[in-house]
Protein backbone atom coordinates (compact mmCIF):
# COMPACT_ATOMS: atom_id res chain seq x y z
CA UNK A 1 0.00 0.00 0.00
CA UNK A 2 1.38 3.37 -0.58
CA UNK A 3 2.42 5.56 1.70
CA UNK A 4 0.67 8.77 2.42
CA UNK A 5 1.74 12.02 4.37
CA UNK A 6 -1.09 14.33 5.68
CA UNK A 7 -0.07 18.25 6.00
CA UNK A 8 -3.23 20.09 8.11
CA UNK A 9 -4.06 23.31 8.30
CA UNK A 10 -5.53 25.82 10.04
CA UNK A 11 -6.78 25.70 13.98
CA UNK A 12 -4.49 22.97 15.04
CA UNK A 13 -2.95 24.16 17.91
CA UNK A 14 -5.57 22.33 20.52
CA UNK A 15 -3.81 19.45 19.62
CA UNK A 16 -0.55 20.91 21.23
CA UNK A 17 -0.25 23.01 23.89
CA UNK A 18 -4.13 23.16 24.74
CA UNK A 19 -3.71 19.10 25.21
CA UNK A 20 -0.49 18.90 26.78
CA UNK A 21 0.88 17.30 24.07
CA UNK A 22 4.33 17.42 22.31
CA UNK A 23 4.51 18.23 18.65
CA UNK A 24 5.29 14.46 17.99
CA UNK A 25 2.14 13.81 20.44
CA UNK A 26 0.02 16.58 18.56
CA UNK A 27 0.62 14.64 14.92
CA UNK A 28 0.27 11.20 16.29
CA UNK A 29 -3.49 12.29 17.39
CA UNK A 30 -4.02 13.76 14.18
CA UNK A 31 -2.74 11.18 12.59
CA UNK A 32 -5.61 8.71 14.22
CA UNK A 33 -7.84 11.14 13.54
CA UNK A 34 -7.27 11.75 9.46
CA UNK A 35 -6.87 7.85 9.04
CA UNK A 36 -10.54 7.53 10.22
CA UNK A 37 -12.20 10.66 8.59
CA UNK A 38 -10.13 9.19 5.09
CA UNK A 39 -11.98 5.14 5.66
CA UNK A 40 -15.21 6.98 5.04
CA UNK A 41 -14.16 8.24 1.97
CA UNK A 42 -12.60 4.51 1.01
CA UNK A 43 -15.78 2.49 1.90
CA UNK A 44 -14.73 1.80 5.99
CA UNK A 45 -11.63 -0.94 5.61
CA UNK A 46 -9.80 -0.58 8.43
CA UNK A 47 -6.10 0.02 8.45
CA UNK A 48 -3.81 2.42 8.80
CA UNK A 49 -3.14 4.98 5.66
CA UNK A 50 -1.19 7.98 6.61
CA UNK A 51 2.13 7.40 7.53
CA UNK A 52 2.44 10.68 9.86
CA UNK A 53 0.87 13.67 9.67
CA UNK A 54 3.62 17.23 9.46
CA UNK A 55 2.37 19.03 12.54
CA UNK A 56 3.49 22.73 12.35
CA UNK A 57 1.09 24.73 14.15
CA UNK A 58 3.40 25.12 17.27
CA UNK A 59 5.81 27.14 15.05
CA UNK A 60 3.05 29.81 14.26
CA UNK A 61 1.86 30.80 17.71
CA UNK A 62 4.12 32.80 20.85
CA UNK A 63 3.00 29.61 23.46
CA UNK A 64 0.80 31.55 25.33
CA UNK A 65 -2.52 32.86 23.44
CA UNK A 66 -3.14 29.54 20.89
CA UNK A 67 -6.66 29.83 19.05
CA UNK A 68 -7.21 32.39 21.05
CA UNK A 69 -5.05 35.02 19.43
CA UNK A 70 -7.60 37.15 18.19
CA UNK A 71 -10.92 37.40 20.18
CA UNK A 72 -11.54 40.96 18.77
CA UNK A 73 -10.06 43.24 15.51
CA UNK A 74 -8.04 45.07 18.60
CA UNK A 75 -6.58 41.46 19.41
CA UNK A 76 -5.00 41.33 15.80
CA UNK A 77 -1.46 42.09 14.80
CA UNK A 78 -1.44 44.26 12.08
CA UNK A 79 -0.39 42.10 9.67
CA UNK A 80 -3.54 39.88 10.61
CA UNK A 81 -5.49 42.61 10.16
CA UNK A 82 -4.20 42.85 7.03
CA UNK A 83 -4.77 39.34 6.03
CA UNK A 84 -8.46 39.88 7.31
CA UNK A 85 -9.58 42.68 4.92
CA UNK A 86 -7.87 41.04 1.79
CA UNK A 87 -10.01 37.68 2.73
CA UNK A 88 -13.10 39.40 2.89
CA UNK A 89 -12.32 41.18 0.17
CA UNK A 90 -11.97 38.09 -1.67
CA UNK A 91 -15.83 37.20 -0.09
CA UNK A 92 -17.39 40.73 -1.72
CA UNK A 93 -17.45 41.86 2.04
CA UNK A 94 -16.66 45.60 2.81
CA UNK A 95 -15.12 46.60 -0.46
CA UNK A 96 -16.07 50.16 -0.53
CA UNK A 97 -15.27 51.24 3.49
CA UNK A 98 -12.69 52.97 4.17
CA UNK A 99 -10.78 54.21 7.87
CA UNK A 100 -8.60 53.00 10.05
CA UNK A 101 -7.36 49.61 9.29
CA UNK A 102 -8.08 48.49 12.88
CA UNK A 103 -11.89 50.02 12.45
CA UNK A 104 -11.97 48.26 9.72
CA UNK A 105 -11.24 44.88 10.63
CA UNK A 106 -13.49 45.58 13.41
CA UNK A 107 -16.14 46.60 11.55
CA UNK A 108 -15.27 43.27 9.35
CA UNK A 109 -16.00 41.12 12.26
CA UNK A 110 -19.13 42.56 13.52
CA UNK A 111 -20.63 42.16 10.11
CA UNK A 112 -19.63 38.50 9.11
CA UNK A 113 -22.11 35.88 10.65
CA UNK A 114 -20.92 33.90 13.41
CA UNK A 115 -19.40 30.79 11.47
CA UNK A 116 -17.43 33.15 9.04
CA UNK A 117 -16.14 35.31 12.30
CA UNK A 118 -14.86 32.22 14.33
CA UNK A 119 -13.30 31.30 10.74
CA UNK A 120 -11.46 34.73 10.62
CA UNK A 121 -10.15 34.94 13.62
CA UNK A 122 -8.28 31.51 13.19
CA UNK A 123 -7.51 32.17 9.29
CA UNK A 124 -6.42 35.97 9.72
CA UNK A 125 -3.74 35.08 12.52
CA UNK A 126 -2.41 31.77 11.22
CA UNK A 127 -1.93 32.61 7.87
CA UNK A 128 -0.45 36.28 8.24
CA UNK A 129 2.10 34.38 11.09
CA UNK A 130 3.47 31.73 8.11
CA UNK A 131 3.34 34.84 5.54
CA UNK A 132 4.62 37.43 6.66
CA UNK A 133 7.26 36.12 9.47
CA UNK A 134 9.99 34.72 7.57
CA UNK A 135 11.48 32.51 10.56
CA UNK A 136 8.42 30.73 11.16
CA UNK A 137 7.55 30.05 7.75
CA UNK A 138 10.81 28.43 7.00
CA UNK A 139 10.56 26.57 10.55
CA UNK A 140 6.85 24.82 8.86
CA UNK A 141 8.32 24.13 5.48
CA UNK A 142 11.14 22.55 7.52
CA UNK A 143 8.81 19.91 9.42
CA UNK A 144 6.85 19.15 6.28
CA UNK A 145 9.98 18.58 4.59
CA UNK A 146 11.24 16.24 7.13
CA UNK A 147 8.18 14.58 7.35
CA UNK A 148 8.29 13.81 3.63
CA UNK A 149 12.35 12.89 3.53
CA UNK A 150 11.60 10.42 5.91
CA UNK A 151 9.12 8.63 4.95
CA UNK A 152 9.06 8.92 1.50
CA UNK A 153 5.02 8.95 0.41
CA UNK A 154 3.17 8.23 -2.88
CA UNK A 155 0.81 10.68 -1.69
CA UNK A 156 0.33 14.09 0.25
CA UNK A 157 -2.65 15.24 0.76
CA UNK A 158 -2.64 18.59 2.35
CA UNK A 159 -5.75 20.99 4.02
CA UNK A 160 -6.02 24.48 4.15
CA UNK A 161 -3.19 26.94 5.15
CA UNK A 162 -1.31 23.29 4.67
CA UNK A 163 -1.41 23.36 1.07
CA UNK A 164 0.35 26.54 1.08
CA UNK A 165 3.15 25.03 3.18
CA UNK A 166 3.47 21.65 1.28
CA UNK A 167 3.40 23.88 -2.28
CA UNK A 168 6.16 26.41 -1.17
CA UNK A 169 7.90 23.28 1.11
CA UNK A 170 8.11 21.21 -2.41
CA UNK A 171 9.53 23.98 -4.31
CA UNK A 172 12.48 24.67 -1.61
CA UNK A 173 13.22 21.00 -2.15
CA UNK A 174 13.38 19.52 -5.53
CA UNK A 175 14.63 16.21 -3.94
CA UNK A 176 11.51 15.66 -2.52
CA UNK A 177 9.42 13.37 -4.95
CA UNK A 178 5.99 12.41 -4.82
CA UNK A 179 3.35 10.61 -7.34
CA UNK A 180 0.21 12.58 -6.30
CA UNK A 181 -0.73 16.02 -4.78
CA UNK A 182 -4.42 16.52 -3.08
CA UNK A 183 -4.76 19.98 -2.02
CA UNK A 184 -8.33 20.03 0.14
CA UNK A 185 -9.83 23.88 0.81
CA UNK A 186 -6.80 25.43 -0.61
CA UNK A 187 -6.14 29.04 -0.51
CA UNK A 188 -3.46 28.73 -2.31
CA UNK A 189 -5.21 30.77 -5.10
CA UNK A 190 -6.40 33.76 -2.94
CA UNK A 191 -5.49 37.15 -4.74
CA UNK A 192 -4.02 39.78 -2.18
CA UNK A 193 -3.75 37.52 0.54
CA UNK A 194 -2.02 34.23 -0.47
CA UNK A 195 -1.12 34.19 -4.49
CA UNK A 196 0.85 37.01 -4.70
CA UNK A 197 2.94 36.17 -1.75
CA UNK A 198 3.89 32.59 -2.89
CA UNK A 199 7.33 31.15 -3.12
CA UNK A 200 8.29 30.93 -5.77
CA UNK A 201 6.37 34.15 -6.82
CA UNK A 202 3.85 33.63 -9.63
CA UNK A 203 5.55 34.66 -12.90
CA UNK A 204 3.03 36.81 -14.99
CA UNK A 205 0.17 36.07 -12.87
CA UNK A 206 0.48 31.93 -12.43
CA UNK A 207 2.42 29.39 -10.54
CA UNK A 208 2.88 26.10 -11.64
CA UNK A 209 2.80 22.75 -10.11
CA UNK A 210 6.18 22.13 -8.17
CA UNK A 211 8.57 19.94 -10.65
CA UNK A 212 8.71 16.59 -8.15
CA UNK A 213 5.02 16.57 -7.89
CA UNK A 214 3.67 13.75 -10.69
CA UNK A 215 0.64 14.43 -10.83
CA UNK A 216 -1.78 17.49 -8.90
CA UNK A 217 -5.65 16.92 -7.38
CA UNK A 218 -7.43 19.81 -5.97
CA UNK A 219 -10.35 19.44 -4.12
CA UNK A 220 -12.81 21.92 -2.85
CA UNK A 221 -16.32 22.72 -1.35
CA UNK A 222 -18.58 24.92 -3.00
CA UNK A 223 -19.18 27.13 -0.02
CA UNK A 224 -16.36 27.01 1.37
CA UNK A 225 -14.34 30.67 2.60
CA UNK A 226 -11.02 29.63 2.72
CA UNK A 227 -10.92 28.02 -1.31
CA UNK A 228 -11.16 31.11 -3.31
CA UNK A 229 -11.42 30.65 -6.08
CA UNK A 230 -11.82 26.86 -5.81
CA UNK A 231 -10.63 25.96 -9.02
CA UNK A 232 -6.55 26.60 -8.81
CA UNK A 233 -6.19 26.08 -12.68
CA UNK A 234 -7.13 29.20 -13.27
CA UNK A 235 -4.13 30.26 -11.17
CA UNK A 236 -1.56 27.24 -11.79
CA UNK A 237 -0.24 25.37 -14.46
CA UNK A 238 -0.39 21.79 -13.90
CA UNK A 239 -3.32 21.17 -12.00
CA UNK A 240 -4.45 18.06 -13.35
CA UNK A 241 -8.25 17.23 -12.25
CA UNK A 242 -10.18 19.24 -10.04
CA UNK A 243 -13.24 18.65 -8.06
CA UNK A 244 -15.86 21.11 -6.92
CA UNK A 245 -17.83 18.85 -4.27
CA UNK A 246 -21.07 19.81 -1.73
CA UNK A 247 -19.79 18.97 1.84
CA UNK A 248 -21.99 20.82 4.55
CA UNK A 249 -23.00 24.16 4.36
CA UNK A 250 -21.82 24.32 8.04
CA UNK A 251 -18.87 22.63 8.52
CA UNK A 252 -17.57 23.94 5.14
CA UNK A 253 -13.94 23.59 5.66
CA UNK A 254 -13.06 20.54 8.24
CA UNK A 255 -10.48 17.88 7.28
CA UNK A 256 -13.21 15.50 8.64
CA UNK A 257 -15.53 16.49 5.74
CA UNK A 258 -12.94 16.85 3.49
CA UNK A 259 -11.45 13.78 3.77
CA UNK A 260 -14.60 11.77 4.19
CA UNK A 261 -15.71 13.28 0.73
CA UNK A 262 -16.10 10.53 -1.66
CA UNK A 263 -14.05 12.49 -4.43
CA UNK A 264 -11.03 11.54 -3.04
CA UNK A 265 -11.56 7.67 -3.70
CA UNK A 266 -11.13 7.59 -7.76
CA UNK A 267 -7.76 9.60 -7.29
CA UNK A 268 -6.34 8.03 -4.17
CA UNK A 269 -7.36 4.20 -5.20
CA UNK A 270 -4.89 3.27 -7.81
CA UNK A 271 -2.40 4.47 -4.93
CA UNK A 272 -3.59 1.91 -2.29
CA UNK A 273 -2.98 -1.83 -4.30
Amino acid sequence: MAGIVGVHGIGKYKYYLGAGRSAAGAAEAMRVKWDRYLRMALGGETRAYFSEIAYFSHHLHDGRRGDEAAKSAAGMERPAQQVLVGWAKNLGVGEHVTGALKSFTGWLLDRLDGRSAAFAKLFAPEVAAYLTDEAKREKCRQVVADVIRKNRPTVVIAHSLGSVVTYETLWANPDLQIDLLITLGSPLGMRNVVFERLLPAPVNGRGERPKGVGRWVNIADKDDIAAIPPNLAVSFTGVDAEELVNLDWIDFHTAEKYLGCPALDPHLRPFLA
